[in-house]
C-alpha cells in the first residue's frame, strides 16, 4: 500500500465509523495490506510524537496525558492528509479547524479506536476474531520491525505549562480560558 492509498482510505472512512469501516475494508484486502496500513499509521504516529504538538493538545483540552496524546494523534490522522499536514506545519491551525463537527461524542479531538485498526485487522485475519492474542501481537511487531518501523518512546518537553500562552497565542485565545470538553 502506498501512502496515497492509505490517505484515500482514511478520507473514505470519514463517512462512516472510521475504525469499523477501515477494519472491514482491510480484512477484505488481506494480511499484506493490513500490515502496510499499520506500518504507515505508526510512521505518522511517530512523526507526530512532538513536544510542541503535545503542548498544543494540552492547551486545547486543559491538560493532556500520555494516552490522551495518543488518542489526539489518532484523531489528527483520522482528519485526513491535508489537515494532518497543516497541523504538523502550524499547530495553531487547530484553532481555525476545530469545531463540534470534527470532535468525538464528548467534545474532544480524540480517536482511540483508530489506534487499534491495524492490530484488530491483523488479528481478525489470523484468528477469526479480534480478541487480544499476545502471540499475534508479537508477530505483528516483528513484521513491522522487518519493514523498518522505528519505535519512538521518549520525548523531551521544550515547554512548561506556564509557557503555553506565549507559545500558542492563537490557540490560547480560543481555548485557554474555555478548553474543550
Amino acid at each position: 500500500m502506498e501512502k496515497k492509498e492509505f490517505w484515500r482510505l482514511i478520507e473514505k472512512s470519514r463517512d462512516f465509523d472510521q475504525a469499523e469501516w477501515l477494519t472491514e475494508e482491510l480484512v477484505q484486502r488481506g494480511l499484506k495490506e493490513a500490515l502496510d496500513f499499520e506500518f504507515l499509521f505508526q510512521q505518522l504516529m511517530n512523526t507526530s510524537y512532538q513536544s510542541r504538538l503535545w503542548g498544543a493538545a494540552f492547551v486545547l483540552m486543559d491538560g493532556c496525558s500520555d494516552d490522551t496524546f495518543d488518542y489526539f494523534r489518532g484523531w489528527l490522522i483520522g482528519q485526513g492528509e491535508e489537515i494532518y499536514n497543516k497541523v504538523m506545519e502550524d499547530h495553531e491551525f487547530l484553532a481555525e479547524y476545530i469545531n463540534e463537527d470534527n470532535l468525538d461524542d464528548e467534545g474532544f479531538p480524540q480517536n482511540e479506536e483508530l489506534l487499534s485498526v491495524g492490530m484488530d485487522t491483523y488479528t481478525l485475519i489470523k484468528t477469526g476474531d479480534i480478541e487480544w492474542d499476545d502471540d499475534i501481537y508479537d508477530e505483528l511487531v516483528e513484521a513491522l520491525d522487518k519493514k523498518g518501523l522505528q519505535s519512538v518512546t521518549d520525548i523531551e518537553f521544550d515547554w512548561e505549562e506556564d509557557d503555553l500562552e506565549n507559545l500558542f497565542p492563537v490557540l490560547w485565545e480560543r481555548f485557554g480560558e474555555d478548553p474543550l470538553g
